[in-house]
Formats: C-alpha cells, sequence, structure tokens
C-alpha cells in the first residue's frame, strides 16, 4: 500500500514539475485598463512608437511545438495588466529541451 502512494505522490511531483509557468512582475505604479488579450501582439523587436513598460515577463517549460500556445498564454496573462504588446527579449533551450522566453510587457503612449 505504501509503494502505491509513493508511486502516486512521484507520479503527481513529475506532473506538477512538468508544467509550462508565466511569471509577471508588474514594474509600473498604477492601474491600466485591461485590453483585449487577441489584440496584444508579441513582438520580437522593439517597436518605434512610443510606450509605457508595464511588467517583465518570464515563461519556461514549453514545448517547442507548443509557442502558438505559449504566445496565447502571454497575451492572457498579460492582456489583464492593459498590455497591448509583449516584447521578447531572449529565448533558448534549457537542458530538458524545453522552450524558454523573457520580454517586458508595454502599452502604448498614443492611444
Amino acid at each position: 500500500m505504501k509503494r502505491i502512494y509513493l508511486l502516486g505522490l512521484l507520479c503527481m511531483l513529475l506532473i506538477v514539475s512538468g508544467c509550462a509557468t508565466i511569471h509577471i512582475t508588474k514594474t509600473v505604479k498604477g492601474h491600466f485598463a485591461a485590453t483585449n488579450p487577441n489584440e496584444v501582439e508579441i513582438l520580437m523587436i522593439t517597436p518605434e512608437r512610443k510606450f509605457t513598460e508595464l511588467a517583465m515577463v518570464i515563461t519556461t517549460r514549453w514545448q517547442p511545438g507548443n509557442l502558438p500556445k505559449m504566445f496565447n498564454s502571454l497575451r492572457a496573462k498579460c492582456a489583464p495588466l492593459g498590455a497591448d504588446a509583449v516584447i521578447l527579449i531572449s529565448s533558448g533551450v534549457d537542458g530538458g529541451g524545453y522552450c524558454w522566453m523573457s520580454g517586458v510587457a508595454i502599452s502604448y503612449k498614443d492611444q
């Protein structure tokens, strides 16, 4: 009975540790009105438009084939902050073959 319990616990730990995550650290004071997640842009370069940085964003443990899902998750997490876009600054693959990315959520000043 103990072995079954330990095996179940081990399986749960593997499932939990294998999940993709998104960490957001707000860097601006105040509140911005939420935006529509479907309209949040994912950018690889800094836009020429003036913007306010809202938060630092780090996402980890994504399967390489799940990048569209990762982008949609970033949109969903950053829209409540009032983000118009997420600028991806760095990315890579960890030792386990999972993708990670970091960047900043921004709000355009001219809107």
